[in-house]
């Protein structure tokens, strides 16, 4: 290395100590004011320690092609020590973490790479992976009491279900044959495996973000992260409520409407993923129906908090405790949930097929529209691949509309069925109003086109 790459290597090393440091040194404060009302210096490390251990590093690395590795480990093992000694100073008065310890040799580490080119020969490549590790790392140290709640939530069921379905992921899927079987030529098993882990992965962050954020989260927030698990498990849950308890249709309709439009952005997700040439006759219909959704969501939302009963059901308000219970969702990893969307993906994509090869277009569109009753990423994946395969663009794209429109008009009739009038005519109307005006941007396109 030349000496102003040396120079740049020791300050981004000493900078990405710093990083880890600065949180340390914060984060002993804020636990001293939360248990004494006061502050005092951190017991171990902070903005000063954790630089002068990354610099340590460094210069041991720099030092490695004259006196050798000796060195670099001697350092090593004086500051395992140094922090052993530390740890069991801490251990006597009670406290038993090691995240602090650990962070230390993590900057050490740091250190050395930042001033090794054997490792990371590019000088940006090498900053970069220093500058990234020291952010994950002080996103580990930063986030630990969400981390610690979230570890709180997960059930036994939601690791045995995600060790289930990464078994499926990471073992089965990569030795199915990526061939296809059957009449039509349309059944492949690695596809159909593919669009299990694609499906499950994104209804998994939504279920994740569920319990990141916990219980009493808000309409909105409910609405918006169930939507992205399953949208006709939020109508379900609210409209029993509304039910039991016709006084929140107003808020239970609101947290319906959200999940509802949420389906559509998720549509889009969906296809950005396998097909992304058929986003741009895709996207007008649907992200229009998606942004009206949550327009009037939140036009009802503002009308309920602001509105002439703001002052009986305002935020906080036992009205509003009654709506804000945990969303009861399953995990959308468990195995046997995936097989069965696998099931009827490959059912959906055989009959969607079928449809095209012997009634023509029009056979395409009632397909879709009956695979709408039931769930919309069957078809819209099955719908996606055979354009892929050959199928018409605008077709492909209205196919997909039609199967959108279905699933949002069985759910704006379960929410009238099971919670009753006074919600049907709320999410009816907000969800009519979505799909009337994305129809009309569609037939603008079609024209267009």
């Amino acid at each position: 290395m030349t000496f102003q790459e040396t120079l740049i290597s020791l300050a981004v090393a000493v900078g990405a100590g710093g990083l880890i440091g600065a949180e340390r040194q914060q984060a002993q404060i804020l636990e001293v004011r939360a248990q004494e009302g006061r502050e005092r210096p951190q017991e171990f490390g902070g903005i000063r320690t954790f630089p002068l251990i990354a610099l340590l590093g460094a210069l041991g690395a720099l030092a490695r092609p004259i006196v050798g590795a000796w060195l670099l480990g001697m350092l090593l093992f004086g500051v395992i020590a140094f922090m052993a000694v530390s740890h069991l100073w801490s251990g006597a008065r009670g406290e038993l973490g090691i995240s602090s310890e650990i962070a230390g040799l993590v900057t050490f580490v740091l250190g050395a790479i930042a001033v090794t080119p054997d490792l990371v020969p590019h000088p940006e490549q090498r900053y970069l992976l220093v500058a990234s590790s020291a952010v994950a790392t002080l996103a580990l140290l930063a986030l630990k009491r969400p981390m610690h709640r979230f570890a709180g939530r997960v059930s036994a069921d939601d690791v045995y279900a995600t060790v289930k379905f990464l078994i499926l992921a990471l073992i089965v899927l990569p030795v199915l044959p990526n061939r296809t079987y059957g009449p039509l030529d349309v059944l492949n098993p690695f596809k159909i495996g593919m669009m299990i882990v694609l499906v499950a992965g994104i209804s998994f962050a939504g279920y994740l973000a569920t319990r990141l954020v916990g219980p009493n989260r808000g309409l909105l927030l409910t609405g918006l992260l169930g939507g992205l698990v399953s949208s006709t498990a939020v109508t379900l849950t609210y409209a029993g409520r509304v039910k039991k308890d016709p006084k929140i249709a107003a808020v239970c309709a609101v947290a319906i409407a959200v999940a509802c439009s949420v389906m559509f952005p998720r549509m889009i997700t969906v296809v950005a993923v396998v097909d992304r040439p058929l986003l741009p006759l895709l996207t007008p219909a649907l992200g229009t129906m998606g942004g009206v959704g949550l327009a009037l969501s939140l036009l009802l939302y503002h009308r309920w908090t602001h509105g002439a009963r703001a002052a009986k059901a305002a935020p906080g308000s036992a009205e509003d405790k009654r709506t804000e219970e945990e969303l009861k969702l399953r995990n959308p990893f468990e195995l046997r949930q995936a097989v069965t969307f696998g099931l009827i993906y490959g059912v959906v994509l055989f009959v969607a097929k079928a449809a095209k090869v012997f009634f023509g277009t029009g056979g395409l569109y009632v397909s879709s529209v009956l695979a709408g009753l039931m769930e919309v990423d069957a078809i819209t994946l099955s719908v996606a691949e055979m354009h892929r395969m050959g199928l018409s663009g605008p077709v492909a794209a209205t196919s997909i509309t039609l199967a959108a429109v279905t699933n949002t008009i069985v759910k704006a009739t379960i929410a009238v069925v099971v919670g009753g009038g006074a919600l049907g005519k709320r999410v009816g109307a907000i969800l009519g109003i979505a799909l009337l005006v994305g129809g009309g941007v569609l037939l603008v396109a079609r024209g267009l086109g």
